[in-house]
């Protein structure tokens, strides 16, 4: 492992040239810091720092800063470094593994050719079949980020597209591959805009949208009118708020609570982001309400993730937005501490809001710890959205330069 991927060097490279600067062995050094410490230090310990077995801890680093007449501070970010390096070659190990696990499962994008060799009639098994194929697909987006997903999802959308174009079928199968056609559009519309293809996500809605309204799926178009919402918002458009009351309107007296509890989140968003803190707390109620009357088996797959932490994450971040921290803090907490870091995209971005809650609170030092998670857990992510975040807090950290540990993190980041 060394420093030529970053642009700096890591710990083993730097403590093995200033060791060869001196003109001693690994044998020679650990000798010299045995002197220092007032007891033994092995050789193997010495080779385990340069070969970054072992990562030397802040007692050690204060023993070399002195041994080397370099500053602590420079031996402190080379371990950094190298720790981040490292957990950058973890996770592109766990990438592929995932990828491959997944392919191995059958998540090949599948030929159009395979499902119509038959004759270009397809049956009630084909929608079946896909909307298997796209369940398994979905899962995809807990672990990676966008940028690492959106070919996948946007080839599988291919594929039904052709289908739904070139096949000859009834009016229930017909309404059954346009609803998958919505799914996988919603899918890859989210994967573009987490990698940041803007323009890209808002082809895709306009698909799902289309293509819900075809099938005959209010859930789903109410669905495709709310990411088109997200959209709008993350653009910063003025539209957001329409399309979010137009898409709680069109599952309002639907009878699948969890997906009213999703859209009353997200209308709750649209309302909290322009300020309109009544109309926000009215809408999380109503999602609250609706989440509570969840029953099990009315859950429509691609809302399988809604339940009572994504309600209380959402009502953490309106208020956070609504500049209310001891209304914010609380719901992020109690959520966040049932959150699996393996969701690390996730993690990262609602971690940013409770950032942001703390810093309105006047805890500086709580946010930049909590930033500093934020960047752990970000980094390597195929998204663009925790990067984003992690720069609004930074700017919301420049005031506060003279604290040594925002120093340290603004330095770091």
């Amino acid at each position: 492992m060394t420093g030529n991927e970053s642009g700096g060097e890591t710990v083993g490279p730097l403590l093995r040239r200033l060791r060869r600067a001196g003109g001693r062995t690994q044998e020679e050094l650990a000798a010299d810091l045995s002197v220092r410490r007032g007891y033994p230090l092995e050789q193997a310990t010495v080779s385990r720092w340069e070969n970054e077995e072992r990562l030397p801890d802040p007692l050690s680093r204060a023993l070399l800063s002195a041994e080397f007449g370099v500053p602590e501070q420079e031996l402190k970010r080379a371990v950094q470094l190298a720790r981040r390096l490292r957990r950058k070659q973890e996770k592109d190990v766990e990438r592929r593994e995932f990828i491959s696990l997944s392919a191995g499962a059958g998540l090949a994008v599948i030929q159009p050719a395979t499902l119509l060799s038959s004759g270009r009639r397809l049956g009630a098994e084909v929608p079946r079949h896909l909307a298997q194929r796209t369940a398994r697909l979905r899962r995809l987006d807990d672990f990676m980020g966008g940028g690492d997903t959106y070919r996948m999802y946007a080839g599988e959308l291919s594929v039904t597209t052709r289908l739904v174009e070139e096949g000859v079928y009834t009016e229930n199968v017909g309404r059954g591959l346009h609803g998958i056609v919505a799914e996988q559009a919603q899918l890859a519309g989210w994967a573009a805009y987490d990698a940041g293809m803007h323009g890209e996500a808002r082809g895709h809605y306009m698909t799902a949208l289309a293509a819900s309204k075809a099938a005959g799926d209010r859930s789903l178009e109410g669905n495709s009118l709310a990411l088109l919402a997200y959209l709008e918002w993350a653009d910063g458009g003025g539209s957001g708020i329409a399309y979010a009351e137009a898409g709680f309107e069109a599952v309002r007296s639907g009878t699948d609570s969890v997906v009213r509890a999703l859209l009353a989140d997200r209308l709750a968003w649209q309302y909290a982001t322009s300020g309109r803190e009544r109309e926000a707390e009215y809408s999380l109620s109503l999602a609250a309400e609706a989440i509570r009357d969840q029953p099990d088996d009315r859950v429509p797959d691609w809302a399988y993730w809604v339940d009572h932490d994504e309600i209380l994450i959402m009502t953490g971040r309106c208020w956070t937005e609504l500049r209310r921290p001891l209304r914010a803090i609380p719901a992020l907490e109690d959520a966040l501490g049932r959150y699996d870091d393996t969701r690390a995209r996730d993690k990262a971005l609602y971690l940013s809001w409770l950032a942001s809650a703390y810093l309105d609170a006047g805890e500086v030092e709580h946010a930049v710890a909590l930033t500093g998670r934020v960047l752990d857990l970000s980094e390597d992510l195929a998204s663009a959205r925790p990067t984003e975040r992690a720069r609004v807090i930074m700017q919301r950290l420049e005031p506060h330069r003279a604290l040594a540990s925002v120093s340290e993190l603004l330095e770091r980041a």
